[in-house]
């Protein structure tokens, strides 16, 4: 493979579009420059053609019209129609939108649909493209009416998902200032990476602006997948286009697999071979822990990031971004501008949200932007939804209206607990109560057990955890606590929950606060050492210890010389151990090193 990139590079590039040969350094600028020229010719067909159609893996734009292509370069043209479609949404944002558009500018939008995510500007809304603002979010607020909030076509998270570092909030951390990872995406130097975090932390958001960034700079390609919906074949075609580009133009390809756990381990394989040799850069996400769900192979060829979930004061920004986006003023906040006052158009009414409410989305969401962005919507569109047109005319003032906190409440139901019955927090969470209970702190007790009740843990795996412990930390120091952790188990297997909620709750302070007593457990892990690391093989049990239940074994010796204990008054000198291990304590013993 590598002797024959070689020969290829060392000749000449012959272009696609006018056939004519460059070299391999030139071809990318002249391409850009020969598609601008075609591109002129391909939105000015008519109005009777219908739009070019986008393929759904390999992004090849499929038209009715035979000449605006040559029949030799349409299977090499594919590679570069995205740069096509940025020439032609550049050409459309430079004329003002107006309500008549010629021919040419009609010819133009069926090409510009075919983008990803592309929503059709409006008059009034013209500040807005892909969903997502162009500019600075504070001067879009006064473009935004009250009415518009009721028609947003998609979940606030991803209308206002952030394009660049400076409006990534909250993991500072990994993507900080003066970060490797900081520096590594500012040289375009971007290592497969996977992201690990818990949900609405800001995987997927990060990987969208490692993509924004390298499609700006023209150093890779970006092509999101999902494992929940991608064959093998699919991931396949992607990463035989990924050879031709990097063949052909010199450039890498950025490869999102969002929730990559969902692969199995031979689906996984299927990118050792070609994020090794740097074909495709990889960038997987996932809320599981990779050390458990990720091939170790993979691992070792990509980075791990730990992404941490959001804290209050990050989404305390993150909301703060989002109301200003959306012309809603926050109450008694006195506007820095006074044109942003006028934020109502004729008899739109005003839309304010109370301090104290962002403030409740952001402590309620458990740092889940997503969760508290969608919350937000929700509340101020159902807000919207109930206000009345004023009925007395234009002159008076438009109708006001105001978020508060039993709206967010409402929107969000509950604290959004993040626990996962299968996952990570499961074995987390029982270890904190296992060892909150071990150091005697009932309040800490009560809240991991708080914790799982509340996050859907079944409570006989609880109840079953509560009988281990009695045994094991609290042992003989206290003999009634093992009978009260089998009642609470079969109290519980008795009524369920929620009623039972409330007798784990007694087990589990009782066994807080019992005395602990580790020694019958301490003894019975050195008899097990005892038994793993015995060299040879085992000794027979003594003859006198054995039970003759025929006459051969009474023969044999079997029972000969032992001594019936009722049968004598006093204590029994008798040895009950194998002659190897006789006189051994296996609750002070210590097992020699090996």
């Amino acid at each position: 493979m590598a002797s024959e990139m070689t020969a290829t590079l060392s000749e000449s590039v012959r272009c696609p579009v006018c056939s004519q040969d460059f070299k391999p350094s030139a071809i990318n600028a002249h391409l850009d420059r020969c598609l601008v020229d075609t591109d002129g010719c391909l939105s000015t067909t008519g109005d009777t053609e219908p739009p070019l159609k986008k393929s759904r893996v390999s992004g090849v734009a499929v038209g009715n019209s035979a000449g605006s292509l040559t029949p030799g370069a349409s299977s090499v043209f594919s590679m570069f129609q995205h740069n096509k479609n940025k020439v032609s949404v550049q050409s459309e944002r430079s004329p003002p939108f107006s309500n008549k558009q010629s021919p040419g500018a009609t010819g133009s939008r069926g090409v510009k649909r075919n983008l990803q995510n592309e929503i059709e500007p409006r008059a009034s809304d013209t500040t807005e493209l892909n969903g997502r603002p162009t500019g600075p979010m504070m001067k879009t607020s006064k473009d935004v009416s009250s009415r518009s909030l009721l028609s947003i076509d998609k979940p606030l998270a991803d209308k206002l998902r952030p394009n660049t570092l400076e409006e990534y909030f909250g993991q500072n951390k990994v993507v900080g200032e003066h970060t490797l990872l900081r520096s590594l995406l500012d040289s375009q130097e971007i290592p497969s990476l996977i992201l690990w975090g818990p949900p609405g932390c800001g995987k997927t958001t990060l990987a969208h602006i490692i993509a924004s960034t390298s499609k700006k700079k023209g150093t890779a390609r970006f092509v999101p997948l999902s494992a929940t919906s991608t064959s093998t074949s699919e991931v396949r075609e992607v990463i035989k286009q990924a050879q031709n580009e990097l063949r052909l133009c010199k450039r890498k390809t950025i490869l999102f697999i969002d929730e990559i756990h969902r692969f199995n381990k031979s689906q996984q394989d299927t990118f050792l071979p070609h994020v090794e040799c740097g074909t495709v850069t990889l960038i997987g996400a996932t809320t599981e822990n990779p050390s458990f769900q990720v091939n170790a192979a993979l691992l070792s060829r990509c980075r791990v990031l730990v992404l941490e979930k959001l804290s209050v004061e990050a989404m305390g920004s993150i909301l703060h971004r989002a109301v200003a986006s959306l012309g809603i003023r926050i109450l008694e906040e006195d506007p820095t501008n006074p044109e942003d006052q006028d934020q109502s158009d004729g008899p739109e009414p005003k839309v304010y949200i109370e301090q104290k409410a962002l403030d409740t989305i952001a402590h309620l969401c458990d740092g889940d932007a997503r969760a508290g962005l969608n919350g937000l919507q929700l509340a101020v569109q159902a807000r919207v939804g109930l206000a009345r047109p004023n009925p007395s005319g234009q002159d008076c003032s438009p109708q006001e209206i105001v978020v508060q906190e039993e709206h967010v409440k409402e929107g969000l139901q509950r604290s959004h607990i993040l626990y996962d019955k299968a996952g990570e927090e499961h074995y987390n969470c029982i270890s904190a109560l296992h060892k909150s209970m071990r150091g005697s702190q009932e309040n800490a007790s009560l809240y991991w057990l708080g914790r799982m009740l509340e996050g859907g843990e079944d409570p006989l795996y609880v109840a079953r955890r509560l009988v281990r412990f009695a045994s094991e930390d609290v042992g003989m120091a206290d003999p009634s606590a093992l009978p009260q952790a089998v009642s609470a188990f079969q109290a519980c297997h008795f009524i369920g929950m929620p009623e039972c909620e409330v007798i784990l709750a007694q087990c589990v302070v009782y066994l807080a606060r019992a005395p602990k007593s580790v020694e019958i457990y301490k003894a019975y892990c050195n008899v097990k050492t005892c038994l793993r690391t015995h060299k040879g093989p085992l000794p027979p049990v003594p003859l006198h210890l054995r039970n003759a239940s025929t006459k051969l074994m009474k023969e044999l010796g079997y029972a000969k010389g032992y001594k019936y204990n009722p049968a004598f008054n006093s204590t029994v000198e008798q040895e009950y151990l194998p002659e190897e291990l006789r006189g051994i304590d296996f609750f002070t013993w210590t097992p020699s090193e090996p």
